[in-house]
C-alpha cells in the first residue's frame, strides 16, 4: 500500500482513533517494559559483571581498542548494510 494514500486515509480518522494506532505502532517498535529513550536502564547483575569483566579487559590491553568508526564499517561488511 502506498504510504501517501495510508496517511491521507488514517488522518481522515478521529483524533482519538489515531492516537490509538499511534500507540499501537509505537508498541510494534518499542515493546512495553523496554527503556524509553533518555530513561535510566536498569541493569541485572549479570549484565554489570559483563561490563566490568570488559572494562577490565580493556584496562589489561587498551591498544586492542578500537574506533567506532572502524567497528562500525566492520559491522556493515559483516552484515551487508
Amino acid at each position: 500500500m502506498n504510504k501517501a494514500v495510508l496517511l491521507d486515509e488514517l488522518m481522515q480518522l478521529s483524533p482519538s482513533e489515531r492516537l490509538d494506532i499511534a500507540e499501537r505502532l509505537w508498541e510494534s517498535v518499542h515493546p512495553p517494559g523496554s527503556a524509553l529513550p533518555g530513561a535510566a536502564v536498569v541493569l541485572t547483575e549479570e549484565q554489570m559483571a559483563e561490563i566490568d569483566r570488559r572494562l577490565e579487559e580493556h584496562e589489561r590491553n587498551p591498544e586492542r581498542a578500537q574506533p567506532w568508526e572502524e567497528a562500525r564499517a566492520r559491522l556493515w561488511a559483516r552484515f551487508n548494510k
